[in-house]
C-alpha cells in the first residue's frame, strides 16, 4: 500500500549559520546533519543526499506582514493561499471566514472521498474534550480539519493501546499535568509506534508543536530536553522508515531558528521529504499551498 507520512514541525524555518541564535547549529548531530551531512541555511536552502531531500517552503506567499499559523496551516492542509483570501496573515487559529473552507476543502475530507484511508494520529487529553463539550470551539486547523471529515480525535486509550501519540511525544507532559497512568516511553518507542500506524493507512499526520513553544521563549528551561526528545524520534523514524512510505515534513513558519527573537521570522519553512516520492515533492512544493496537491498526486 502507497502511504505518505506528514510530519507537521510548527515554527521551524531555514534561517542563519549561527550557533548562538540557530539551535539547528548549536546542537549539529541532529537528524538533518545525520541524513544529508549537512544543515540548510539561508546561503544553501537545498540539501540531499540518496533519498533524502531538504528544501525551503515559501511561507510568505505574497502577502505582507509576518506568517501565522492559522493561515499557514490552512494552505497546507486545505491547498489554497490563505493568507491571500483574507488579505492578511493571521493566527494561531483560524481567521473566522476561512472555517467554511477549512471544512470543505481539507486534505483528510478529499482522501476520504477518494476512498485512502487517513489518520490523525496525536491523542489529546480530557481536559481538551471538556473544552469541546463547552460549547467552545477554538481548535487547531489540523484537528478541525479531522474532524470536519468526519472522524474522531484520538483520546489517552489510543496512548495506552499505542495506536496514538501524545503531542509531546514521550507522555511525560500528560503524566506530570494531568496525573495520568501512563509510562513514559523512549522517543524511539514512539516513533517506532508511528511507523506501524502510519503502514496501516494511506495517509498519516504527526503535529508537533513544541518547538514553536521553544521559538516563543517559553519551557526554555526544558529546551534541550525538547529538542532533543525529537532529534531522537526522527532520528528513528527516517532511518526506519518501509519502502512503501514517503515521509514528508513540512513547517507553517519560521520561529526556532532564530531565537534572538522571540517571534515568527520571514524565513522560508522547513522541508524535508525522504522515501520514493522525496525528489518529486522536494521539486513541487515550492509554498504552503502546494503541499496538499502534492500529497493527493501521490496517493491517486
Amino acid at each position: 500500500m502507497k502511504s505518505v507520512l506528514l510530519i507537521f514541525l510548527d515554527g521551524v524555518g531555514i534561517g542563519k549559520k549561527n550557533p548562538s541564535t540557530n539551535p539547528f547549529f548549536k546542537y549539529p548531530d541532529n537528524f538533518l546533519y545525520e541524513q544529508t551531512g549537512k544543515l540548510p541555511h539561508e546561503g544553501n536552502l537545498r540539501i540531499h543526499k540518496n533519498d533524502t531531500y531538504v528544501f525551503p517552503i515559501d511561507s510568505c506567499m505574497d502577502i505582507e506582514g509576518i506568517p501565522q499559523s492559522g493561515t499557514g496551516q490552512a494552505s497546507i492542509f486545505c491547498g489554497i493561499n490563505a493568507a491571500k483570501k483574507i488579505g492578511k496573515h493571521f493566527g494561531p487559529f483560524a481567521y473566522s471566514t476561512l472555517i467554511p473552507l477549512i471544512q470543505e476543502k481539507n486534505i483528510f475530507r478529499e482522501l476520504k472521498t477518494l476512498n485512502q484511508k487517513t489518520f490523525f494520529a496525536n491523542a489529546y487529553p480530557k481536559p481538551f474534550f471538556d473544552y469541546l463539550k463547552s460549547g467552545r470551539k477554538r481548535i487547531g486547523v489540523i484537528a478541525m480539519s479531522y474532524l470536519s471529515a468526519g472522524f474522531r480525535l484520538n483520546t489517552i486509550t489510543g496512548v495506552r493501546k499505542g495506536k496514538a501519540l501524545s503531542a509531546e511525544i514521550t507522555n511525560q507532559k500528560w503524566v506530570e499535568r494531568f496525573n495520568y497512568n501512563l509510562p513514559i516511553i523512549k522517543p524511539e518507542t514512539a516513533a517506532k509506534r508511528l511507523l506501524q500506524i502510519a503502514s496501516s493507512n494511506n495517509f498519516t499526520v504527526f503535529e508537533y508543536f513544541l518547538t514553536d513553544h521553544l521559538g516563543h521563549g517559553r519551557n526554555t528551561e526544558e529546551f534541550e530536553n525538547i529538542f532533543f526528545t525529537f532529534d531522537r524520534f526522527m532520528k528513528y523514524l527516517m532511518n526506519h522508515i518501509p519502502e512503501e512510505i514517503t515521509m514528508l515534513l513540512c513547517s507553517d513558519h519560521g520561529n526556532i531558528e532564530d531565537l534572538s527573537i522571540k517571534s515568527h521570522t520571514l524565513n522560508p519553512a522547513l522541508g524535508m521529504a525522504k522515501g520514493r516520492e522525496a525528489l518529486r515533492l522536494s521539486s513541487s512544493i515550492k509554498s504552503l499551498y502546494h503541499i496538499k496537491k502534492e500529497i493527493i498526486r501521490i496517493l491517486k
